[in-house]
Formats: structure tokens, sequence, C-alpha cells
């Protein structure tokens, strides 16, 4: 029963980011950017939804929901997962779904190149502002010149999960894991640290990068874009965080060492990284806590808020979308859709979905964290109840607690080449092949290029 739990609440967390959808074709009209579409109209005809891989309980329930809401719309499904290449070839041979799910940071760069649609007239006909069904910075991140491009659903923000039996073991206590304080952090990370014949055994804290470079060099005061988009990459106030992340790698043996015991954390199984006390801190986002509350009777699991520079805490936006791309055949049940399928009706019925899912199955409500505020804390309010372990639900209400300190990645024409790029100047400044300096110069260099191939047109 544990393993079948396991991976159930393990798709669950991983496909809650992915709803999943595709096709072509419908009933409409919409090969001109969508300024001439009655959005206002009643929506009928065929529905072609592309790249939803996966839907679980919280996305069947939507998209349930979303076509019991269209009656007169005939939704069609494709379940593969969106692929950049394949999205082109699509829309360059006419073959034009109606809907595509996509990664948030990936819809300015298609918008820039006149492959989707902005959504302003729809959303204005739909009476849906965009600025209260979702919060801010999940907006900002599809907002382009002036002009939203996409539909945001989710934001699972990080924080810091605590092994308390390591910090114990240690005589480190919650407070000193404050990414604000490097003075405090770093002597508690080595004071967590283990290794055996100069090999790491147990990481003080893992701040899980390259998957969170954009956390720390954002947290710490940098800047990824400026407000056009535009790379600034070797902006000199994102050294600060690099640097940082630098430190906490040495004091347990250097990046090289750290990666090779992370790579082999069974961070799915029943020997993950806090059972077998392999680290005593680590960064991950909200769904995390899922995959180990079965373990409740293993580990001791509190929490902690990722901290800004400046003492308070700090996320950052991440999540997927849905967007309209430019030749969609019906793109007025395309809104329609979009619209019902992130309101607050469809993410209740998705949350009343895992509700049962988890009395079935067992298993602890850590709540949906939707990108709607509305949603987030109906949600909390109705359905998400005192698990009887104390620690766990410490765990909860801090993800929830920092909901509203969030920040963009910034909205970029070249967001997917930016990056990565961030992701290379990290690791080879944590490898030491390049001072700081260095590579934040070079990943701007490749940045600018991207941006300015995106927009020279």
């Amino acid at each position: 029963m544990r393993k079948q739990l396991i991976g159930l609440l393990a798709l669950g967390a991983v496909t809650a980011m992915t709803l999943t959808a595709c096709s072509s074709g419908g009933g409409g009209t919409g090969k001109t950017g969508g300024s001439d579409i009655d959005y206002s109209a009643k929506p009928s005809g065929t529905l072609n939804a592309w790249a939803f891989n996966n839907a679980d309980d919280v996305g069947k329930a939507r998209l349930g929901y979303a076509a019991a809401q269209l009656k007169g719309v005939d939704v069609k499904i494709d379940g593969s997962g969106f692929d950049p290449q394949k999205f082109t070839t699509r829309l360059a041979s006419g073959n034009v779904p109606d809907i595509v799910q996509l990664d948030r940071p990936t819809v300015t760069q298609y918008a820039a190149q006149g492959l989707l649609m902005p959504l302003d007239a729809c959303f204005k006909a739909r009476g849906v502002d965009p600025q209260k069904r979702w919060y801010p910075y999940v907006v900002d991140d599809v907002t382009y010149k002036g002009k939203v491009w996409a539909t945001p659903q989710f934001y699972q923000p990080p924080a810091i999960l605590l092994n308390m039996d390591v910090l114990k073991a240690a005589g480190v206590t919650p407070d000193q894991i404050d990414t604000s304080k490097p003075d405090v952090l770093l002597p508690a990370i080595a004071k967590m640290y283990k290794a055996s014949g100069g090999v790491p055994t147990t990481l003080g804290l893992d701040p899980d990068v390259p998957n969170n470079d954009g956390l720390w060099v954002l947290g710490m005061g940098g800047q990824i874009t400026d407000a056009d988009g535009k790379p600034t990459l070797d902006d000199p106030k994102n050294a600060a965080g690099i640097d940082l992340l630098k430190k906490i790698m040495d004091a347990q043996g250097g990046y090289a060492k750290v990666k090779s015991l992370k790579d082999s954390f069974d961070a799915f199984g029943d020997n993950n990284q806090f059972v077998a006390k392999q680290v005593g801190a680590e960064v991950y986002a909200q769904w995390y806590p899922n995959v180990l509350s079965p373990y409740l009777d293993k580990i001791d699991l509190q929490a902690v808020p990722f901290k800004g520079a400046q003492g308070q805490p700090f996320s950052v936006a991440g999540g997927t979308s849905f967007a309209i791309p430019v030749g969609a055949k019906n793109p007025v049940a395309a809104c329609a859709w979009m619209d019902e399928i992130t309101n607050l009706d469809s993410w209740i019925a998705a949350e009343e979905a895992r509700v049962a899912t988890l009395k079935k199955n067992g298993g602890i409500n850590t709540g949906l964290f939707t990108g709607s505020p509305e949603a987030d804390q109906k949600i909390r309010d109705g359905y998400v109840k005192p698990s009887g372990n104390a620690d766990f639900d410490q765990v909860i209400q801090t993800y929830y607690g920092v909901l509203d300190y969030g920040k963009t990645f910034g909205s970029s024409p070249a967001g997917q080449t930016i990056t990565q790029e961030l992701a290379n100047a990290v690791t080879s400044v944590l490898l030491g092949e390049k001072s700081t300096d260095q590579a934040l110069k070079d990943a701007q260099a490749a940045s600018l290029r991207a941006y300015d191939n995106a927009t020279k047109g």
C-alpha cells in the first residue's frame, strides 16, 4: 500500500503541473491573431487541445468540469506531451490545435514569434480580471508588451524542508537555516555535513541547483531580465546568489561531490534521502511533502521559508499555462474553455476529487496550489485539516505562508536561452571553471544574441 500511495502522490505532484491535451481544427475563426474574434459568442463546434499528458485525479476533474460547462462543444484531448519542434511544425503545416498547454517561461518566446494570440479580448469578453484571478507575479510570467498571452495554472512555491533528526543530532535549530544570514547558515551546514573518506554521506543543505538557480539569484537581490525582457545576466547584483551557492557547496566537499551524492538519492522510494538521513535540509517545491507524507513514522519533518537578502520570505513563480495558437480554428471555444478550467469552481471540483482519492488510498491533504489566490484560500479553509502530526502541519503552513512573497522569473522572448545560460554559468562557477564575473558575462553574451534574434523582426 505504501508503494502504491507513493506512486500516486508522486504522479499527482508532477502531473499537477501538466493537465495535458491537443489536435487540430474546430468551428470558428482565427487566422489574424485574435483581433477580429467575437469572444462573447456562444462556444460551439469541436475544440482540439494538445499537450495534456498524464492528467491525474486533479486534472481529470478539471477537464470534466470544463467539458460539462461547454455542452455545445466537442472537446478532444490529445494526451501527448508538449514538444517545441512538433509545435512549430504543426503550426507551419496548418495542423493547429485550438489550445496548447506549455510551461510559462516559454510563453513569451512563442508570443514574440507571432505564434500565439493575445488573450486580453478573451478575458474582457468573459469578465476575467487576470490580476484578480491569479497572483500578479504569475500573470507577469505570461505578460509581454502589455498583453497577456496565456492563462496560468499552478504555482507551487519552494521552501526548505528540514530533516529534524539530522538537525537535532548536530545541535542545529531551524532558525539557523536562514538563507538571508550566510554567517549563521554556513556553520549550521558544516555541523550537519558528514563524509567518509572524503566522500559526502550527509549534506547539511541541498540547495537544489541547477533546478533552483533563479531562486538563489533573484532571492539574493539579482535581476535576470529587465522590464522589456532583455537579459541582464551580467548585472553585478547577480553575483551574490551564485557566490553564496559556491560557499554552500565548498562547505560540503564541492559541487561535484555534492551532486554525486544527490544523484544517488532514492527521492521517491522507501529509502529516500530523509529516511536515509542523507540530508539535513533541502530546497524543494510544495509537491514534495506529498511524497514524504507516508514516511512520517520514520522521519521528523519541518520546514522554513527560503529568505531573500533582506530577511523576508522569498519565492518564485513557476508552473504551466494554456495558450491559443495563431491559426486556431475555434478560438471562441478555446477562450471559454480556458476560463472554465481555471475558475474557482473548477479548482473546487479538483480538490474534492483529490480528497476522495486520499480517502480511498490514505494520505494527508497538503492542499492545491493553483496559481489563484481565491482558490488557494478556499481550498485551505475548507479542505486542509489538521493531520494529527503537528510538525507536518507546520510544513504545510510554511508553504502556504510563502505564497504572497512570490516574484516572476521574468518574461522574455529569449526565456529558454536565459534559463539555460544561467544554469551553465552557475555550474561553471560551482565547478571552479570560471569566475562568477566571467561566467555571467559569457551567459549574458549568449542570451543577448538569442534576444536580438527573437526581437529583430
